[in-house]
């Protein structure tokens, strides 16, 4: 039990805002929010996976990724693929001049189907796309980039690079990936219709439990000797390249380990909103991502999911309410907690923790089942 507090949760403390968070999305949403918000919400965690995947590789190991949009954009297209070809039996598709293929194929005239989309035919294959092309596309980037020790500013651009390319060969091939349009009209999984309101229960389930197993191998990962050595490598990376490592293969690692987790974002996404376009994989969605997780704070993964969650919010709340100006509002809000929480939410709470944790044992004190209960103890206010 000792071993998981330390180095699944990060000791007592780690537990309890695990704690806090699995009960924030498993129980209280549910039960306060009606169907149309809580799939709102789904949506929102399936952005909290790629600022959980950036603390590990900006916090942790100083790699600012600009594209990881890139990443999102692959696994979401590789679940699409699967759910459009479902949605394009030969006897849905009996009016097209080629049945049994994605309709914005046939309007281009493509009269068979590509052998790229053969796999997606299955749902194992697909998930196995959806864990492994977006890692190998990671692993080829860090191994060109980090091995020659490409990094920093130079390193952020070339992934903003990456992610403006990728939107453009995704438009311009619109035969085969449908364009700017994306691919939409996503119906069913295995004959089981992912637009009930029943699947949408499911389905925020399904993306909410996954999103906390991600903050476990998150965490995992940052409590272990490797963590220790990407703190040490963002902030003296010669000093532990001379002590013998190699810092490239660490950087290619933890990079990967974030391209996995925003594919997984990205096929929770396909599923729950039911299409996917080229307008998530950019560049102003990868810039909204790391915008996620600083303001969540860098260093913490579940403020990630705050931050995505704050910053989410805020943007459909000013999108609402204030049609004309919301991203000036957005911009203001950004500008703000720049300028006066540099570290983000998770900077507040560390600031104020000694005060919260004495608040709450002084309260705990009058509780008589609580095991710091004191007979007389004096009221929070009087102390």
């Amino acid at each position: 039990m000792n071993f998981f507090m330390q180095r699944m949760m990060g000791g007592k403390e780690g537990a309890v805002a695990f704690v806090i968070i699995a009960a924030v999305i498993l129980v209280l949403f549910p039960l306060f929010l009606d169907i149309f918000r809580l799939n709102l919400v789904g949506k929102y965690l399936t952005y909290a996976f790629v600022a959980v995947g950036l603390v590990m590789c900006w916090g942790y190991g100083g790699i600012l990724s600009l594209g990881q949009g890139v990443f999102f954009g692959l696994g979401g297209y590789a679940m699409a693929m699967f759910l459009k070809l479902e949605a394009s039996s030969p006897e849905a598709t009996a009016i097209q001049s080629t049945p049994g293929i994605p309709d914005f194929m046939d309007w281009n005239q493509i009269t068979a189907l590509p052998w790229f989309w053969e796999p997606f035919n299955s749902l194992p294959l697909t998930i196995i796309a959806v864990l492994v092309v977006p890692t190998i596309f990671a692993f080829f980037i860090g191994v060109a980039m980090f091995k020659r020790r490409v990094g920093g500013v130079y390193f952020a651009i070339i992934t903003q690079a990456i992610a403006l390319i990728l939107t453009v060969l995704i438009v311009g091939q619109q035969g085969y990936t449908g364009g700017i349009n994306g691919i939409t009209d996503l119906r069913t999984l295995l004959g089981w219709d992912i637009r009930d309101d029943s699947a949408k229960y499911i389905l925020y389930f399904v993306n909410a439990i996954l999103l906390l197993g991600v903050i476990m191998i998150g965490r995992f990962v940052i409590t272990s000797k490797l963590g220790r050595l990407l703190v040490a490598m963002r902030d003296r990376e010669d000093r532990v390249r001379f002590s013998g490592y190699d810092v490239s293969a660490f950087k290619i690692f933890v990079f990967c380990l974030a391209a996995m987790f925003s594919a997984i974002g990205g096929a929770m996404f396909t599923l729950q909103v039911g299409f996917m376009s080229p307008s998530f994989v950019g560049i102003v969605p990868s810039i909204e991502m790391v915008i996620f997780a600083a303001v969540g704070g860098r260093m913490s993964l579940i403020g990630a999911v705050y931050g995505t969650l704050l910053v989410s919010f805020g943007k459909t709340y000013f999108s609402e309410v204030a049609p004309e100006l919301w991203l000036f509002m957005m911009g203001a809000l950004f500008i703000a907690v720049v300028m006066a929480f540099p570290n983000g939410l998770a900077g507040i709470y560390q600031k104020h923790r000694s005060k919260v944790i004495a608040l709450g044992r002084r309260l705990c004190a009058r509780v008589p089942f609580c095991p710091t209960y004191r007979v007389g103890a004096p009221r929070p206010s009087e102390s």
